[in-house]
């Protein structure tokens, strides 16, 4: 490279970012792209994942294809049973993003919900977005309600709360409430902060519990309403802002990672040129 072609400092961004900003995952996704060796910058190997790049003036491309910064796009979409949350699915199963349009934006699921589980799933092209909303740090609540073989008792949804060990990590749900019985059926209400492979199924068997149904009716901020089964819409303005405040609050929570206001503030500014703070969302 020339020196004139030589990218100003200024101008570098992280490379995981950059192909986060692109479409093609979640930044810990595109840190996996990296040590797989799918990605050249001006036709050399990227080796390391704290490299910086500038998108404009150097050639990025990854599997073959030369990567190209989009607009971020942002979807909810009411999930049917029978999809993956996956890009890639080499038995070719129906997958959620097989319901948008052919030759739009290159999408991805925001965290995933299991092949059996239906509802709330939001769909992007912003990794950086989705990167922070999937993070532990912020511990964004998800609602989920449940259907269950038999009736649950106290003790079993206590011990929930409390938490269960497997041999993969230790599991709970943040609050368990029970709504109604229906014949020898129970339903629930279930509210995670962390996302675990099949966590709710896994917690109600070891209470003695089969789940019938599970629909997932709110992520942070966000609530499926009446959007009908398999269909999407675009995220609401005031979604958007309701989601940038909440990431901002949860910078601000104990454990939460503190930036200036101006940095924190960019979730996305490409909805709006500003947004007014207001008390903190829960």
């Amino acid at each position: 490279m020339s020196e004139k072609s030589q990218p100003v400092e200024s101008d570098l961004v992280r490379l995981q970012k950059v192909l986060a900003q692109a479409g093609l995952g979640s930044r810990r996704g595109c840190e996996q792209l990296i040590l797989a060796g799918r990605v050249f910058v001006d036709g050399q190997k990227a080796t390391t994942l704290g490299a910086r790049v500038n998108s404009r003036s150097q050639t990025i491309v990854v599997d073959g294809e030369t990567i190209r910064i989009q607009r971020p796009r942002h979807f909810l979409l009411n999930k049917p049973r029978g999809y993956l949350c996956t890009n890639k699915d080499p038995q070719r199963r129906p997958r959620v993003i097989d319901l948008f349009p052919v030759g739009g934006p290159r999408l991805f699921t925001v965290g995933r919900l299991d092949e059996n589980s239906q509802g709330l799933l939001m769909v992007t092209n912003d990794g950086d977005l989705a990167h922070r909303l999937i993070h532990p740090r912020y511990q964004v609540p998800r609602v989920y309600r449940v259907q269950v073989a038999g009736h649950p008792t106290p003790a079993g949804l206590d011990a929930i709360r409390r938490g269960i060990h497997f041999s993969d990590g230790f599991f709970r749900v943040h609050s368990a409430k029970k709504l109604k019985t229906r014949g020898k059926s129970a339903f629930l209400d279930l509210e995670l902060r962390q996302g675990q492979n099949r966590e709710i199924r896994r917690l109600l068997a070891r209470v003695g519990h089969k789940v019938m149904s599970l629909e997932r009716i709110s992520f942070g901020p966000l609530r499926l309403g009446r959007l009908k089964l398999g269909q999407y819409r675009p995220l609401r303005p005031s979604e958007f802002d309701a989601l940038s405040e909440y990431l901002t609050d949860g910078e601000r929570r104990p454990g939460g990672r503190k930036k200036s206001r101006r940095r924190s503030s960019k979730v996305r500014a490409g909805r709006s040129g500003g947004r007014k703070r207001s008390r903190r969302r829960r």
